[in-house]
């Protein structure tokens, strides 16, 4: 088939690009934001405290929690750079000294990829003499990483920490505008749902999966929470007073 056939067939939709390797961080900073912050609100509310220490309690966890998801997230992320940065100077010194061996491996990954015997032979001779193309190869196929999808600890710590911040707003503000805890905590619980639904159309249509699905999940499991919430915090209160 022509290119321009395939091109009438369908419509060519690039990749995600850049953002890539940060949606996790993006979408867990937001929703984390929305659902823990959210289930503390209702906890504290069933628990009899006033609107002015809900607002405290509020804002105590999502300071607490941002700058938990922030840390929390440049560590890791910082952490699993250099074990990786670790195995590539490991593999560079294999490449060195046991580049037999290296290129016996990458041949049996092009194989296990599907790449027919008969080209096995010209496909490993375009590395053998290239140490930095061995071992970009190697990086990708041995330790799945390729270096344009390396990830920056300080991006994933703003992301996860501000979007943490940016997500328990639905549940803050409520009650920093409200006298009544009934009221505020009606006007969270409609706001947090409504995040979580926008939240779940974007993870959809960033994953080109079905958009409405993914927001109904994403608000049934913080309902679920919410009530499990409420609950234990009607039991402790009652148990308190």
């Amino acid at each position: 088939m022509s290119v321009e056939k395939q091109q009438d067939v369908a419509e060519y939709i690039p990749h995600i690009g850049a953002t890539r390797q940060y949606w996790r961080d993006i979408i867990l900073g937001v929703n984390d934001g929305l659902v823990s912050v959210f289930l503390l609100v209702v906890g504290v509310v069933g628990g009899g405290l006033s609107p002015s220490q809900v607002f405290l309690t509020a804002i105590a966890g999502a300071i607490a929690g941002a700058v938990s998801m922030a840390a929390g997230e440049y560590l890791a992320t910082k952490s699993q750079d250099e074990v990786l940065e670790a195995e590539l100077e490991l593999e560079r010194m294999h490449i060195e000294n046991f580049r037999s061996q290296e290129l016996s491996q990458l041949r049996g990954f092009f194989r296990d990829m599907g790449v027919r015997p008969t080209d096995l032979d010209n496909v490993i001779s375009a590395f053998a003499e290239n140490d930095e193309a061995l071992l970009n190869a190697m990086a990708a196929l041995e330790f799945g990483v390729v270096e344009s999808e390396r990830r920056s600890p300080y991006r994933a710590m703003a992301a996860s920490g501000l979007l943490f911040l940016a997500g328990s707003l639905p549940s803050v503000l409520p009650f920093a505008l409200i006298e009544s805890a009934g009221v505020a905590l009606v006007w969270a619980t409609t706001l947090t749902l409504l995040g979580l639904f926008v939240v779940g159309v974007i993870k959809g249509s960033v994953a080109n999966s079905h958009r409405i699905k993914s927001g109904l999940e994403n608000m049934v499991i913080a309902g679920l929470g919410g009530l499990l919430a409420w609950f234990i915090g009607n039991a402790v209160g009652a148990t308190l007073a």
